[in-house]
């Protein structure tokens, strides 16, 4: 009986022993290992057996990239502003010695520099220009924290800003300057559409003028174009007419022709005057050329008759 429970307890010893010494680590995980209260080495994703009873492990870290909130504080502005500020901080574990030694609290101790780095940038920066320059802030915070955490073995992958929220007398007086920018836009856009309006307009009307002007001138061309082309047919007819007058005064008894021409129109003209009144007086050349245009008259019967 005795022996049994020899064999039962060594088996149980056997069992601790074998927990305490097979580790198994999880992926994106580091076990970091102390020798008698020493640092021994830093276990990675696997399996593992330790020394037994000499070999512990001290202090476990996952290698992930970890987001760590940062709570609310109030930051002062250039201009004397108070806003009420918090964040969100990514950051991993790169080499888990220096996480394990060289600070305490590694979490505690980047959250305390992103507040201390954060009230420190927005003090160098006014109200207005805080929602602008959250990338600037982000970047710059980023940057801080990347060189007070390089001793500590952790990276800071980036930071970014949540929520800025200034006093609500702040933020009715900026709903107000807002109003008054976006009235100011709407009067700037409503006088530039009108001004653009009145160009169009004045644009149209001079091309209007202009075009009317044009369409005068063709006209005033073309009319006289037209004027032109009339009286050079008429003076080419005229021209014709006398050049066949001429011609028919150069042949044998054209020159007495036009004579009785002549004559006769003026005997037409006196008979209507002879007409229109009692008395008329005929000068000497009238009747002298009336005498005349008798004798052709009575020349060319007596031609016809002997003939």
């Amino acid at each position: 009986m005795g022996g049994f429970v020899v064999v039962i307890v060594l088996a149980l010893l056997v069992i601790i022993i074998v927990a305490k010494t097979a580790v198994v680590v999880p992926q994106q995980s580091a076990f970091v290992v102390e020798r008698l209260g020493k640092y021994s080495g830093t276990l990675g994703a696997g399996f593992h057996i330790l020394v037994p009873f000499l070999d512990v492990i001290r202090y476990k870290h996952s290698l992930k990239e970890q987001a760590i909130d940062i709570p609310p504080q109030v930051c002062i502005t250039r201009d004397n502003v108070q806003v009420s500020v918090d964040g969100v901080l990514y950051q991993k574990v790169l080499n888990p010695e220096r996480a394990s030694y060289g600070i305490g609290d590694y979490i505690f101790g980047i959250t305390q520099l992103a507040q201390t780095t954060l009230r420190s940038e927005l003090g160098k920066i006014e109200l207005d220009r805080t929602f602008e320059e959250r990338t600037n802030i982000n970047t710059q915070i980023v940057s801080e924290l990347d060189k007070a955490s390089e001793p500590w073995g952790i990276k800071v992958m980036r930071y970014e800003l949540k929520n800025i929220t200034p006093p609500q007398d702040i933020l009715a007086a900026m709903e107000k300057q807002m109003r008054a920018e976006r009235e100011k836009r709407a009067l700037i856009l409503t006088s530039e559409g009108q001004r653009d309006a009145a160009i169009n307009n004045a644009e149209g009307e001079k091309q209007q003028a202009i075009k009317a002007s044009e369409g005068k001138k063709q006209q005033q061309i073309n009319e006289a174009e037209g004027q032109a082309a009339a009286i050079l047919a008429i003076a080419e007819a005229t021209a014709s007419g006398i050049r066949k007058v001429a011609e028919s005064i150069e042949q044998p008894g054209g020159f007495e022709a036009v004579q009785l021409r002549v004559a006769d129109n003026y005997l037409a003209q006196f008979g209507k005057l002879a007409q229109a009144g009692n008395t008329m007086i005929l000068p000497a050349t009238m009747i002298s050329l009336a005498m005349n245009v008798i004798k052709q008259q009575d020349r060319t019967t007596g031609g016809t008759a002997g003939t």
